[in-house]
């Protein structure tokens, strides 16, 4: 398997070190080989940036840039516009709900959507918004492990942020029950 992900958003949202964090998590915990490359505006925070990630399971890759995606992770409306037609047909699309309004997306794209920004701010900054959508992505895509995630973040972030950038992948690992189920268990139709 070969998998091509673009995380995508704008500075400030902790993109680059998405896409950091699952490029580490599949190479050094998972055993796969995997490359990370980033892409970011001239403004520190507020312009679009990108973190790209090659993960495959028996050989090295031969190519570090995305081509055709096979997984986008947006966080941005400006992002989605722009990465939009680097997802394959049959790919996988990942966005934070309240951020991003998506259009003109082939119906054979698998569509998910997670509130990351607003979970991040219930749980007290929204700052982690990235890491809760990092659960999401781990727990939809299999594409890495959440072993693999959960001991790549515990390095990755300063101690002081290591309880709510835990909590805040956990929320984002629950949050992909499908809403049916989730009515299912509430007892609503």
């Amino acid at each position: 398997m070969r998998l091509q992900v673009k995380l995508s958003g704008f500075g400030g949202q902790g993109i680059i070190l998405s896409g950091y964090i699952v490029g580490k998590a599949a190479a050094l915990y998972d055993g796969k080989f995997a490359t990370h490359t980033q892409s970011y505006g001239p403004e520190a925070r507020g312009g679009a940036c990108a973190a790209e990630v090659i993960i495959s399971d028996d050989k090295p890759t031969d190519y570090p840039f995305v081509t055709d995606a096979d997984i986008l992770v947006t966080m941005s409306q400006e992002a989605f516009e722009t990465y939009k037609p680097l997802l394959q047909r049959n790919g996988t699309l990942i966005y934070d709900k309240d951020l991003v309004h998506i259009h003109d997306v082939p119906k054979t794209v698998k569509k998910h959507s997670i509130p990351a920004t607003k979970i991040a701010e219930n749980l007290g900054n929204k700052i982690v918004a990235n890491v809760v959508m990092l659960g999401f992505f781990t727990r939809v895509t299999g594409a890495v492990s959440k072993n693999a995630m959960m001991r790549c973040i515990r390095e990755s972030v300063p101690s002081r942020f290591l309880d709510l950038n835990m909590r805040a992948f956990e929320e984002g690992w629950r949050w992909s029950e499908t809403p049916r189920r989730r009515r299912r268990r509430s007892g609503a139709a």
